[in-house]
């Protein structure tokens, strides 16, 4: 079977990786599953950049198929932060529930039409010829006046999508993947490594 290593260590990512995908020939596996403990420190300044530097990286290790992903929250009010630091954003090891707060009390002040915020995710890959190609995928929505949501990870509880009328927190699984910015990418990188 052919293997496809995905540059991380996020087990809520790698489970929403796999259903995303869904390549019956191929089997999905974290950089812990492959056995990969490598630093990579990611100081792009794009996500496309930063997506990049992780699947080259693990390459570099692995050879064969490699994906990663660099994603994250823009907020327009707070000038598209946190943006590529959306994982290190306020410090590495701060908890996504005093992030959250935090950016919702950044927008005491901002009117409804200026809490617009979109989650963009860029996949990147690495051939086994060593070629590299990206994938981009983004999901418009606003800033939520309150935490609110259990299912998803990281920013989802504030992320508020409008037609749905609820955070992406509150989706089904099913539901995110459908309209998730890396459920996007993710499905225009499918096409490519079924071409």
């Amino acid at each position: 079977m052919n293997r496809i290593v995905f540059a991380t260590g996020n087990e809520g990512k790698m489970k929403e990786i796999r259903m995303i995908l869904d390549l019956p020939d191929y089997e999905i596996v974290s950089m812990k599953d492959a056995g990969v403990h490598v630093e990579i420190e990611e100081n792009g300044s794009t996500f496309e950049e930063n997506a990049l530097i992780k699947a080259k990286a693990v390459w570099k290790e692995t050879g064969g198929i490699v994906l990663a992903d660099d994603s994250g929250l823009e907020v327009d009010y707070m000038d598209k932060k946190p943006g590529v630091f959306s994982a290190r954003f306020l410090g590495e090891d701060t908890s996504y529930d005093i992030k959250n707060q935090y950016i919702i009390d950044q927008l005491a002040d901002a009117a409804e039409e200026q809490r617009t915020a979109r989650f963009v995710c860029v996949i990147a890959c690495v051939m086994p010829d060593g070629s590299t190609y990206t994938t981009r995928g983004t999901i418009e929505g606003v800033i939520a006046h309150e935490i609110s949501g259990q299912n998803g990870f990281g920013y989802d509880p504030i992320f508020y999508v409008p037609e749905y009328g609820c955070t992406t927190a509150e989706l089904s699984p099913e539901q995110k993947n459908e309209i998730s910015h890396r459920g996007k990418a993710l499905r225009d990188m499918k096409k490519k490594l079924m071409m």
